[in-house]
């Protein structure tokens, strides 16, 4: 049994060992960046309406500065990582989160709360494109293990966050915030002593003289990959709904007791462990044996069937109590929460080596920063019909009506990316294409 538990941790390690410094410093930081950030953010909406007492709009508005500023400066934090190097945006984001982070657990006046919030947004769209632009250039060829493995650690800080975090609001939601504002400045300081400089298209020197405006022309002028962006939109609008319709149908099943909290527990444990004991066999699986695009039509082909046990739960009356509800509450959507995430695990890699190669290896972090905003307009979008969606759908007595529609969103998607593979659309830019 223990040489069993250890394998696969022994295997993680010796894999990330494989690759040069600051790819291995971009993984641990990236476990860091997300327990930091979920110690702190799932707690942050009961501060704000709990010990603030501030009223749900104004929650509502401060939790939405926050997306809004991340998700509509993506683009921005990606220019000006492929202009001054990746390594001043990382930091500054890192920077920016230590700032919001002690603020939001030190003030309680709105526009500070609001100035935070927005900083700690902000931070996102400054270092989520440089950083992987930055994976991606430093480990070359190896670009899809790398970011198999980058997966791994993300989703470790996922898991492990709201477990700390819970046990440090349990003291004092400051404590959380102060601490969580710690780790950011510690990340900080690393990043600025042991990240080497990097810059992007490192030897076009040209590129560097170009206007912004004409650096977002050859981005949103590059048609492969916005078609790749629009039919990846999908995997994003599923995979989200582990933190929206899953748990809504947990609750409606299980009720707001145990039951219904244990099983919506149980949902992000066997997202989150899936990938961290699996993403790279996965990764090694599909990279034997499929071409990237197939790698992406299936991983979304298997994401759109993941709801099919949700839409096989509506047929089955739901019992009244013992086992048999509590099987019923937790099995399907538990199962559907575990192929959502083999499905993710089958796509992502390809799909964050896909950019680049379409890229031309030019641009990547602008590349990466407008893929970003896209996925976050369409996760908006998403979010809002699904929610929609689920209550009409209840009120007209046509349960199984949403989970048909998400299922149908991953076979269009999977088809669109079918298509773009076949007529080779996915295959990378030409070398007089990238240059011009």
């Amino acid at each position: 049994m223990a040489t069993s538990v250890r394998k696969p941790v022994g295997s993680l390690i010796a894999r990330t060992r494989g690759y040069e410094r600051s790819v291995q410093l971009l993984m641990a930081n990236q476990f860091t960046i997300n327990l930091g950030f979920y110690m702190l953010m799932p707690y942050l909406a009961q501060h704000l309406s709990g010990t603030l007492g501030l009223a749900g709009w104004l929650v509502g508005l401060i939790l939405g500065v926050r997306n809004f500023s991340q998700q509509g400066m993506f683009l921005v934090g990606g220019t000006l990582a492929d202009r001054l190097g990746y390594k001043p945006l990382i930091i500054a984001g890192c920077v920016l989160r230590t700032v919001g982070f002690a603020v939001l657990g030190l003030v309680d006046s709105l526009p500070a709360l609001l100035a935070a919030s927005a900083a700690t947004g902000l931070a996102g769209a400054l270092f989520n494109p440089a950083v992987r632009a930055y994976l991606a250039a430093g480990a070359g060829e190896r670009r899809v293990e790398a970011f198999a493995l980058f997966n791994v650690y993300y989703q470790a800080g996922i898991l492990l966050g709201p477990v700390v975090g819970m046990a440090l609001t349990g003291l004092s939601f400051r404590v959380t915030c102060l601490v969580s504002a710690g780790i950011f400045a510690v990340l900080s300081a690393v990043q600025i002593r042991a990240l080497p400089a990097r810059r992007a298209d490192e030897g076009r020197a040209d590129e560097q003289r170009e206007s912004v405006l004409a650096q977002w022309r050859v981005v949103v002028t590059n048609r492969p990959f916005l078609l790749f962006s629009l039919a990846m939109v999908g995997s994003y609008v599923l995979s989200f709904q582990i933190y929206l319709a899953l748990p809504l149908e947990v609750r409606r099943l299980g009720g707001q007791g145990l039951t219904g909290t244990s099983a919506v527990a149980l949902l992000f444990a066997v997202s989150g462990l899936s990938t961290i004991l699996a993403q790279t066999r996965v990764t090694d699986w599909c990279k034997a044996r499929l071409a990237p695009g197939q790698a992406l039509s299936r991983g979304l082909l298997l994401m759109g069937a993941a709801f099919l046990p949700l839409l096989a739960v509506t047929a089955v009356p739901v019992p009244e109590g013992g086992v048999g509800r509590w099987l019923l509450v937790a099995v399907p959507p538990t199962l559907t929460a575990f192929l959502l995430a083999m499905g993710t695990m089958m796509a992502y890699p390809f799909e964050m080596d896909t950019i680049v190669r379409l890229s031309g290896d030019r641009l990547v972090a602008t590349h990466y920063g407008l893929y970003n905003t896209v996925s976050g307009l369409g996760i908006a979008v998403g979010n809002l019909l699904t929610g929609t969606a689920l209550d009409a759908a209840r009120a007209a007595g046509l349960s199984a009506l949403p989970w048909l529609v998400l299922c149908a969103v991953g076979l269009v998607c999977a088809t669109a990316l079918h298509g773009l593979h076949r007529t080779g659309q996915l295959a990378p830019l030409r070398s007089e294409t990238a240059t011009a």
